[in-house]
């Protein structure tokens, strides 16, 4: 089965607790803190792999987490980091935040390598907090908790050439005429409905990938039929081999399965229309055919057209030499497609804007509990031993700073008032 987007979870590994010990050896009296800090907890990394092809195995396996970092231990010593956890993806994988849409990365070449998802440093121990005033601290961190999202994978097929078309025009058959490739044939609309990949051997030491793509039908580019299952893989193509049905066997006109095809990859990106392509006029063994291309030629005379028969194999020959031509004008990833679809690849520009700095956290009330949300906040409540009272007024001199304690005040806040950060609540003190 070709599976090409899958939605999974990955979290990163915490970093180990730093530890509150003291140093006790014969003959050294007040021999000072010795808690070592935690390890670092394990990243999350994605690396390209060419023997796979699908993302198959992300259909069974959706949660990913990685190890935690070791913790600290007694005479200063660090807990051991843990080793990057590697997850194999195929090559032309996209990644993407599903919470904020955004492109984490985007995976094309053998072996290339993308950090998804940060581990957690390690917790600090009582050895780092000493001071003059304070020798002999009893604070100590837990380890910084690793990073978790939900993401998209995306799998957009790596070929150098793209057939499109409408159903039944002949894809499918033509690639297995010109390569190796086995795709399913029959005489029915929708028989492909995964892309399927073959490599042309041109003959003169040169060669290229060629994908048969599902085919194409009005607002495809709204998600109609296969819609954006199969725009997804023409947007890294470097040339569009369009084919039609010059016989109009299946009743329509070829020149207007041209004009609506080329219509739905414009309306689903722009760039699309600017793709090089190549027109195939297939099944010119039929009645008619003929007629009908010559009618064809004198409404398009801009793009190159090649007449064939794939199941006489008559024609082949020239179109797989004129499609390698090309390919040789075209440097390779100069078509990759900029995900945002807005912004030239030859341009470079920063843009500044003026914007309020984050404090980190925000509090509303719930009922008559006042609630503290945010990041900052709910890693530093993470991150706290509140088994030792020197952690517990270390965390909340922090909050004092981070200005938790007047925006409570402002939302009305009272001493006495419950607070609550995350699922531990406390009691406001003016």
């Amino acid at each position: 089965m070709f599976v090409d987007k899958v939605s999974i979870f990955v979290k990163a590994g915490d970093g180990g607790d730093g530890m509150v010990a003291f140093r006790r050896e014969k003959y050294v009296p007040d021999g000072g803190p010795a808690g070592g800090d935690g390890g670092s907890g394990s990243d999350i990394i994605f690396v390209v792999d060419e023997g796979l092809r699908t993302l198959m195995d992300f259909r069974y396996q959706k949660h990913f987490k990685a190890p935690r970092g070791e913790n600290g231990r007694t005479k200063r010593q660090h807990g051991q980091n843990a080793e990057e956890m590697v997850v194999r993806v195929p090559p032309g994988t996209t990644v993407l935040d599903e919470e904020t849409g955004e492109v984490v990365a985007d995976l094309v070449e053998q072996g290339q390598r993308a950090l998804i998802a940060k581990g957690g440093r390690g917790g600090r121990g009582n050895c780092r907090f000493a001071t003059p005033k304070n020798p002999a601290p009893y604070v100590a961190e837990n380890g910084e908790p690793g990073q978790e999202r939900k993401i998209t994978l995306e799998l957009k097929v790596l070929a150098d050439v793209g057939l499109v078309g409408f159903p039944s025009v002949g894809k499918s058959t033509l690639l297995s005429v010109v390569s190796a490739a086995k795709p399913k044939i029959a005489e029915y609309h929708f028989t492909t409905l995964t892309p399927n990949l073959g490599v042309v051997d041109v003959g003169d030491m040169r060669s290229f990938v060629i994908a048969d793509l599902p085919g194409l039908i009005k607002g495809a580019h709204e998600g109609v039929g296969l819609g954006h299952q199969f725009l997804r893989h023409i947007e890294r193509t470097r040339i569009i081999v369009h084919v039609l049905d010059m016989s109009g066997s299946e009743g329509r006109d070829p020149y207007e399965d041209f004009v609506q095809i080329n219509d739905e990859l414009k309306m689903y990106n722009y760039k699309l229309e600017e793709r090089p392509q190549i027109i195939v006029a297939n099944k010119m063994d039929l009645p008619q055919a003929d007629e009908l291309l010559a009618e064809f030629k004198s409404k398009v005379q801009d793009v190159p057209i090649f007449p064939i028969s794939a199941v006489t194999r008559e024609g082949t020959q020239e179109l797989i030499y004129a499609v390698a031509d090309l390919l040789d004008e075209i440097p390779q990833n100069t078509y990759e497609l900029i995900q945002s679809g807005e912004v030239d690849e030859d341009e470079e520009h920063v843009t500044y804007r003026f914007e309020a700095e984050d404090p980190g956290f925000r509090v509303y009330k719930d009922n008559e509990v006042f609630v503290v949300e945010g990041e900052k906040v709910e890693r530093l409540m993470k991150m706290t031993k509140f088994q030792f009272e020197e952690s517990a007024l270390k965390f909340a001199r922090t909050l004092r700073y981070m200005g938790v304690d007047d925006a409570l005040r402002e939302r009305g806040a009272k001493d006495g008032d419950t607070v609550r950060i995350l699922n531990f609540e406390f009691e406001f003190q003016e």
